[in-house]
């Protein structure tokens, strides 16, 4: 135990609200229940709810409050993943399969903008989707008359994201959803980042543009529990709008010596553990906790971008509402910043930001876990950028998942 406390003395302190992303902390009495319901679930396998049932309840409860939280119709199904790239996949590998009962399409592409997540490929890739890719317009939003361009009879998925993650801002998703309906294609919203925000925002009386399953011709939503959910690692949500196109999701077989073997996503053996915090961390927080935290979060996000926006050559790219958002340089600036040089300040520091390009900037996710820091932040941010003018990383590797 020594060796692996050990072991994380150079990991980002995401306890002491030193980290934009990868760990969302919603405060003590969250972390206490989640590891209480995690104890209990530490060795439980949802491979089988029928030795399992209570795991089986677990899905069914949450995915039933995540789909009534986002306006799903009675007939809304859907399954835990591991997490948002594994919801993704399954909804391209939902689409595909769709494509192919429904519109005898052997041929399957996916459409998509360039801010689209990075598992959208990856599913394309691994289920035999081409992708046809469009840029996003000067806003960073997709470009929906450009994708509407690379629409065709072989399109089986058509994506719009909620927000997306590079510059934090809402996709068209009523036009991206028509746009799918006019071909008789899945429709998947990303809200992996934006389904357990958006909804309480609203509640708050934040102005939210249509995204969720209110929108019609929108088929598959997925969203992530564990990051502003604040369930521990690893768990997240797919949502179909009906059980008959979820039935696309599952794979069935029993053509071996094993008996009959279903599995409702890309796993075998699922961890009762991700499941249970999660069911526990939604039972504790309630409508209320998670407007409280959404609260707090999206007051954090409002004094970052405007501190940021105060400091002589930065800018937050776009206009992001919400708690993403994406810091570059003011390329009008006679004494430019190059951020990446900025990012190695601020780690020097003991503050961790992602590096994103195109363009160069620095990714923020904002949350709970930088309550009482941000004033901290800010300091520590315009120190680095006095530090760094005239300067230029010679890293210019961005890191938004490792291969190690």
């Amino acid at each position: 135990m020594a060796e692996l406390a050990a072991k994380r003395d150079h990991d980002v302190r995401w306890e002491d609200g030193r980290a934009f992303g990868a760990v969302y902390d919603g405060g003590p009495g969250v972390r206490e229940i989640a590891e209480r319901a995690a104890s209990l679930y530490l060795h439980e396998n949802a491979l089988n709810t029928r030795a399992f049932p209570s795991l089986g309840q677990i899905q069914s409860e949450t995915v039933s409050w995540t789909a009534g939280l986002l306006h799903g119709p009675e007939t809304t199904s859907g399954f835990l993943t591991s997490g948002g790239t594994e919801s993704i996949l399954c909804g391209v590998k939902a689409a595909r399969e769709r494509a192919r009962a429904e519109r005898g399409i052997d041929a399957p592409e996916i459409v998509l903008a360039s801010s689209a997540h990075a598992a959208f490929h990856k599913g394309a890739h691994l289920f035999g989707l081409t992708v046809r890719k469009a840029p996003v317009r000067d806003d960073w939003t997709a470009d929906v008359d450009a994708m509407a361009e690379l629409v065709n009879d072989n399109t089986a998925l058509i994506v719009g994201s909620a927000p997306q993650y590079p510059q934090g801002v809402i996709d068209d998703i009523p036009a991206i959803a028509a746009l799918a309906a006019s071909v008789g294609a899945s429709c998947h919203v990303d809200a992996c980042m934006g389904g357990f925000v958006l909804p309480f925002a609203e509640m708050l009386g934040r102005t939210v543009a249509p995204w969720d399953f209110r929108v019609e011709g929108v088929t598959t939503i997925s969203a992530e529990i564990h990051k502003l959910g604040y369930a521990p690692k690893g768990v997240s949500v797919i949502l179909h709008r009906t059980k008959e196109l979820r039935k696309y999701q599952t794979f069935v077989f029993d053509d071996w010596l094993g008996g009959f073997y279903a599995s409702p996503n890309l796993q075998g053996t699922r961890s009762g553990l991700p499941m249970a915090a999660a069911w526990a961390v939604m039972q504790y927080l309630g409508i209320d906790g998670y407007k409280g935290l959404v609260e707090t979060t999206l007051a954090n996000a409002d004094e970052m971008r405007a501190g940021v926006n105060a400091i002589d050559g930065l800018r937050v790219l776009g206009e992001p509402t919400f708690q993403l958002l994406a810091i570059a340089a003011d390329p009008g600036h006679d004494d430019p910043i190059d951020v990446f040089a900025l990012a190695d300040a601020l780690d020097q520091r003991g503050w961790h930001l992602d590096r994103q390009t195109p363009p160069d900037s620095l990714h923020a996710t904002v949350s709970n876990s930088n309550a009482g820091v941000m004033g901290d932040y800010l300091a520590a941010l315009a120190a680095a950028v006095d530090d760094v003018r005239g300067q230029r990383a010679e890293d210019r590797s961005t890191s938004y998942s490792t291969a190690d």
